[in-house]
Order: C-alpha cells, then sequence, then structure tokens
C-alpha cells in the first residue's frame, strides 16, 4: 500500500530532455522532502536532487544548470525535468521520500522501484 511509483524513463539522443515522475501514495507527502537518486553500473548511488517541503532545491553539480526537480502536491507528485543529456547520465532513477521530517538527502526512507534512463546515439 506503500508505493512510490516511477515513470518517464527511455532510450534518449545525448542532447535530449527526458522527465521523470513519481507518484507517492499510501504515505504523506506535503510536509516531507522529496529526492531523486541514480545508479549507473559500476558505480556508487548518487543523489542528483531534491526538493524541500517549502519549494527549495538542491543539485549534484553534475547536473546544476540541466536538471529541474519539482513537486505538485496535489498530486503527490514529483517530477525530474532532465535537459541536454549526456551519455553519463545513463543509469536507473529512483526516488525517495526520506522517513524523518528534516533536510533532504538525509537518512533512509521510502523507495520507488527505479526507472532506467538510458542516453546514446
Amino acid at each position: 500500500q506503500v508505493q512510490l511509483v516511477e515513470s518517464g524513463g527511455g532510450l534518449v539522443q545525448p542532447g535530449g530532455s527526458l522527465r521523470l515522475s513519481c507518484a507517492v501514495s499510501g504515505i504523506p507527502f506535503n510536509m516531507y522532502s522529496m529526492a531523486w537518486y541514480r545508479q549507473a553500473p559500476g558505480k556508487q548511488r548518487e543523489l542528483v536532487a531534491s526538493i524541500t517541503s517549502g519549494g527549495g532545491t538542491n543539485y549534484a553539480e553534475s547536473v546544476k544548470g540541466r536538471f529541474a526537480i519539482s513537486r505538485d502536491n496535489a498530486k503527490n507528485t514529483v517530477y525530474l525535468q532532465m535537459n541536454r543529456l549526456k551519455p553519463e547520465d545513463t543509469a536507473v532513477y529512483s526516488c525517495m521520500r526520506p522517513y524523518a521530517l528534516g533536510p533532504p538527502g538525509v537518512g533512509d526512507g521510502y523507495w520507488g522501484q527505479g526507472t532506467q534512463v538510458t542516453v546514446s546515439s
């Protein structure tokens, strides 16, 4: 009954765009930060972007200026707009809601199943 359902992944050309969605149900949403993580083959999982309950955002340096995280509290959904995609953006992208209220990217939480993003010509 706790669900974080992701969509929007796929195969895109370098320089292209994708918009990921993560619909949250079964747990509170509005007062919590949300985050997007990614994990590429052979690499550690990394925090890509986060957004606070008030809409403040933070980004990994590698995606700053290209990605944008947003949320729609009426839909209990968090988005990740990805522009000017590069092959090194190829990874499984997962959304996460922390267990605890507070700053994003701290501690563990509820996870989505992950969606594959592949950037290739």
